[in-house]
């Protein structure tokens, strides 16, 4: 009935017509039959559409009942009214539970104008005649507490469905943010991986061209390290792209991130790439955080990278990592000769601002600039416990 209330409408509707026949049938000769018929009609079939035009449909209730109350207000002795007049009652109760006090308001002074006219009029000034209109407001008053409950249920129920459809709009946009979020931290992650890894093969290859025909074993060693450092990118990428499956991922190979632990094998790898570093650590770096040693390998991985490309043939590196009791310094500084103008202008590519987003993330600062001596210095400061 819920679903179809047409149907469940229809049954009121034909409860109220099975009980008015029977009052129609006691009226007898003393009220013509199209009147009966016609008032029957107006008062009973509108009950049907009732929650389809709740406001057209009560109005058309009452419309009958005006007519009723000048054809037939008195229809056979006993029986002032009929028992179609109770779809005024639902009339009112609809227009307050589907439409609104207001309305309801004005179609209850209709039907109080109304029912003091008939028991003046048809039933005359007495004690019998105020008992009926008595008996009439109870049932009024009923129907509009009944219509009042049904209404802010109504609206109650709308007001959650609303809130739920909000609440589902939002997931869905916390969840795009979240993957708009997770996808660019996996692209700051590829990138990290393929510049250090291109820009060592790339220094490799390049040695091992000069090489091939004067010192052939070092363009072995230059050809092996690239083997290697290809081989360690591929197994990073096969992980980062392995995230982004949207099918069976049983298959993908799951590797340990990197953390500041690694430091040393990354010195090795860029020492074998032909750029000199000196590595210097200070306090315990294996046990720190997860997410504080991924970013500062990450920090030292692309600030190597960036003096690969850019400081100059001949450069040397030093890094230093030391941990306080608060805090995780990092600094990375380099003697290459590039200009200070090339160099501030590498500060508006991807791999520092990739930098400065992971030390933000940790609730750190880096700076990164010109050397006053020459050269370029990243410094990150991360604290082991962001605020």
């Amino acid at each position: 009935m819920r679903a179809h209330p047409v149907f469940g409408d229809s049954l009121i509707a034909g409860v109220l017509l099975v009980f008015d026949l029977g009052t129609m049938a006691a009226a007898g000769t003393r009220v013509p039959g199209s009147a009966l018929l016609f008032v029957g009609a107006m008062m009973i079939a509108p009950v049907v559409f009732r929650r389809k035009y709740p406001l057209g449909s009560s109005y058309v209730i009452l419309f009958g009942g005006s007519v009723q109350l000048f054809t037939h207000g008195d229809i056979s002795d006993g029986a002032p009214f009929r028992l179609a007049d109770f779809a005024l009652a639902v009339g009112l109760y609809t227009v307050v539970a589907y439409v609104g006090r207001r309305q309801g308001l004005l179609y209850a002074i209709w039907l109080a104008v109304g029912t003091f006219v008939w028991a003046l009029w048809r039933m005359g000034a007495g004690a019998e005649a105020a008992f009926m209109v008595f008996v009439i407001a109870v049932v009024f008053a009923f129907s509009w507490a009944l219509g009042e409950f049904v209404g802010a249920r109504r609206a109650y129920h709308s007001e959650l469905e609303q809130r739920l459809k909000l609440l589902e709009t939002e997931r869905d946009q916390q969840a795009r943010i979240a993957v708009g979020e997770e996808r660019s931290r996996i692209a700051r992650e590829l990138h990290d991986v393929v510049a250090h890894a291109v820009s060592v093969m790339v220094v490799q290859a390049d040695g091992a061209g000069y090489a091939i025909k004067s010192n052939p074993d070092l363009a072995e060693a230059a050809v092996r390290t690239i083997a290697d450092t290809g081989r360690q990118a591929l197994t990073e990428l096969r992980r980062l792209l392995g995230v982004l499956r949207s099918e069976d991922q049983s298959g993908t190979q799951w590797m340990p991130q990197p953390a500041a632990g690694d430091l040393h094998e990354l010195a090795d790898t860029c020492r074998a790439a032909g750029l000199p570093v000196a590595l210097e650590t200070a306090g315990d770096l294996g046990t720190l955080p997860a997410g504080l040693g991924l970013g500062v390998y990450r920090i030292v991985q692309e600030a190597l990278t960036n003096t690969l490309k850019h400081a100059g043939s001949g450069a040397a590196a030093t890094v230093r990592v030391a941990r306080t009791p608060d805090q995780v310094e990092v600094e990375v500084t380099d003697d290459g000769f590039g200009t200070p103008h090339d160099l501030v202008a590498v500060s508006g590519g991807n791999g520092l601002i990739g930098m400065r987003e992971r030390a933000g993330v940790l609730g750190g600062t880096l700076e990164a600039g010109p050397n006053p001596g020459g050269g370029w210095r990243v410094r990150a400061v991360l604290p082991l416990t962001p605020s």
